[in-house]
């Protein structure tokens, strides 16, 4: 007991470079864990949707191949998340992000060389299980383990700039280099900005929980500072992963958030022949993606900063309702640039409030102590989701000639789960009586 205490203290007087920072060091790791979360973008939808009309034109396949491919390659690559999880709680997300991101950037590079269909499905499966998988789990574990009482604000603000400079930033500098370097230099290129930019930030700022370094969550001071009154430290109940299965909340919100990552991938992996299929150009539907990157933007960060006053059930509901009506508004009202712009607003006030929720609400449910473990299970249940969004729409439109049918039919899924959700309140712990 003494010499654990007598260690702990050691971290703290230490000179690690987050006991020697000039603001407490959460603010670090929320920027250096949002750049992560950036970084992830040459493997999230909103990116791969540019590519995919090349991949069709170059590889000589079908669209219906291709988003079965991207399905396949998406379901399979988040069976190795719940490990991913387990091992972010073993050994630390600053280790994790360094084998992840190298990882993730080599599987980018390796896209560029890609020259068929099974080669297409194998690079599906890395840049999805490494991108939109690990690298965003390490990320945002990473955030979550430095705050807890103002956690809200501080994904909302990790939120905004992940917005900007992700949704908002790499699909149209993607469409920008295409042309100019072709598809398979610019998704090499991809890969080395990830290598460049995330082994020496995760080396060098990356740091575990703050307790490691004698800190506490939100920049309370230490009980073991010698010679001060203990001061006030949040109060957290946290759960094992057995645990937080047993609640309905974890399922509940599981799925919620897993229905909007299926239907929003969707509509992102063919936002460009949908938006043709009403008329409108590639170039159109690659500039939607800035009006959904700020108006999400600003939606997380407003819903970061409300959590507080609002439960964070009400806010699943809504994105699931604004899921719904995003749905509709694709299949039947993009006619014309003006509706293309309504209808960004509405996915990006929807991406908004889903960012927040899916940041915070296993935190804030479940605690930190076994948050990868937790984390890592509903990612998977997400990211499953993910994978059965574009095959039924690549399908549907080339039996049908339509997305509208697809489209439409879909959109009762997050109208009912929107209801269901309503219910799903905070767990508690069951006391036996004395």
């Amino acid at each position: 007991m003494l010499k654990t205490l007598s260690k702990k203290k050691r971290m703290a007087r230490g000179s690690d470079l987050a006991n020697r920072s000039p603001i407490f060091y959460g603010w670090i790791i929320m920027l250096v864990g949002t750049l992560g979360i950036i970084m992830t973008s040459p493997g999230q939808t909103d990116s791969v949707s540019v590519f995919i009309e090349h991949f069709i034109a170059d590889l000589q396949i079908s669209r219906s191949l291709v988003s079965t491919l991207y399905t396949m390659g998406t379901l399979i690559g988040s069976f190795a998340l719940p490990v991913v999880g387990q091992q972010i709680d073993r050994q630390g997300p600053r280790r994790m992000v360094l084998v992840i991101s190298a990882l993730f950037g080599l599987a980018c590079i390796y896209m560029g060389f890609v020259q068929n269909a099974l080669m297409l499905g194998l690079g599906f499966i890395a840049i999805r299980m490494l991108g939109q998988g690990s690298l965003s789990l390490v990320c945002r574990n990473v955030i979550n383990q430095w705050w807890i009482r103002r956690r809200g604000t501080v994904m909302g603000i990790s939120g905004l700039l992940a917005s900007l400079f992700g949704l908002g930033g790499f699909p149209n500098l993607i469409n920008w280099l295409i042309p100019i370097h072709g598809w398979r230099l610019t998704y090499m290129f991809l890969g080395l900005l990830i290598l460049a930019v995330m082994i020496p930030i995760g080396l060098g700022f990356f740091r575990n929980r703050p307790e490691d370094y004698g800190l506490q969550p939100d920049g309370h001071k230490s009980h073991l500072v010698e010679g001060k009154a203990p001061a006030e430290e949040p109060v957290e109940e946290n759960w094992t992963l057995s645990e937080a299965m047993h609640t309905s909340v974890f399922w509940t919100g599981g799925v919620g958030i897993a229905s909007i990552s299926m239907l929003t991938t969707g509509l992102f992996f063919h936002m460009v022949s949908i938006f043709q299929d009403s008329g409108l150009t590639p170039t159109v539907a690659a500039s939607v993606y800035l009006p959904i990157a700020l108006i999400s933007a600003v939606v997380t960060l407003a819903s970061g900063a409300l959590l507080s006053r609002i439960p964070v059930r009400l806010l699943l509901a809504a994105s699931l309702v604004l899921q719904a009506v995003s749905l509709v508004m694709a299949g039947w009202f993009l006619q014309g640039t003006g509706m293309a712009l309504l209808y960004g607003l509405t996915l990006g006030t929807m991406l908004g409030l889903i960012r927040t929720v899916s940041s915070v609400m296993w935190a804030m449910y479940f605690g930190r102590q076994h948050l990868g473990s937790i984390t890592g299970v509903t990612t998977t249940i997400s990211v499953v989701g993910t994978a059965l969004g574009p095959m039924p729409m690549g399908i549907a439109r080339d039996l049908l000639g339509s997305y509208n049918t697809a489209l439409t039919v879909s959109a009762v899924l997050p109208l009912s789960l929107g209801l269901v959700s309503l219910f799903g309140r905070k767990p508690q712990r069951h006391t036996e009586r004395a």
